[in-house]
């Protein structure tokens, strides 16, 4: 159900070299690293990313994706978040950049958060 999610970090210097220990038992490790963003996850499939905080407030915007069955879960998900309220804050599409076939939606939810749901899959 839960794809990936992200923390936003004060020192993602400091949070990666804890990661990379905390996670190592659990087989974990860094799958992913752009220097001020680092994805943490097995076998290559990055679930837990470590990110700049962009903002002062200790109360930090959380990231959470939810693993959608097909592109039509995405839309639906999409239309009744926003039915329900939420700010949009990118329609479905495709999203090249992370990795081909990477079909998402963004929206914020009531408390601030950036809510997200993908599917891994080709047209």
């Amino acid at each position: 159900m839960i794809d990936h999610f992200s923390s936003q970090c004060a020192d993602v210097v400091a949070s990666a070299s804890f990661c990379d220990a905390m996670l190592l038992p659990l087989g974990g490790s860094r799958v992913m690293d752009f220097g001020t963003v680092i994805g943490y996850g097995r076998d290559g499939k990055p679930t837990f990313w470590v990110i700049p905080s962009t903002t002062g407030d200790p109360n930090r915007e959380v990231h959470i994706a939810f693993e959608a069955p097909s592109r039509d879960a995405v839309r639906i998900f999409f239309e009744v978040a926003v039915g329900a309220g939420a700010e949009v804050l990118h329609e479905p599409r495709e999203w090249p950049e992370y990795h081909p076939g990477y079909f998402g939606a963004f929206v914020r939810d009531p408390d601030g958060n950036n809510v997200e749901t993908v599917c891994h899959c080709p047209e």
